[in-house]
């Protein structure tokens, strides 16, 4: 159980980073939510999948292959925000990786 504990609050953590630009852009609040949801999942989902990757490369990886579906969505819609989104994606997955591998093991 603590596993699953500290994977949620590690995909919280993950989830308040990712939403902090998304309220300074007042984006709409299913957005913002649905942004959140997203990585708390992350967060349990990075923790449990066992790869033969350093933490941060699993995190990575599945943070930015997560966020293709995103980007799909949003792609005809608002191109210009593909790039920040997957980045994002890449960047705040590794952490989450790290974080999981330190806190989540």
């Amino acid at each position: 159980m603590r596993k699953l504990f500290s994977a949620i609050a590690i995909g919280v953590f993950a989830g308040v980073i990712d939403v902090i630009p998304m309220l300074v852009q007042k984006l709409d609040t299913t957005s913002c939510l649905s942004a959140f949801v997203h990585w708390v999942v992350l967060g349990v989902l990075i923790s449990y999948v066992r790869a033969p990757l350093p933490n941060w490369a699993k995190g990575g990886a599945i943070g930015f292959f997560s966020a293709l579906s995103i980007v799909i969505l949003i792609a005809q819609s608002d191109p210009k925000s593909i790039l920040p989104i997957l980045m994002t994606s890449l960047v705040l997955g590794g952490v989450v990786g790290v974080l999981s591998g330190r806190f989540a093991s």
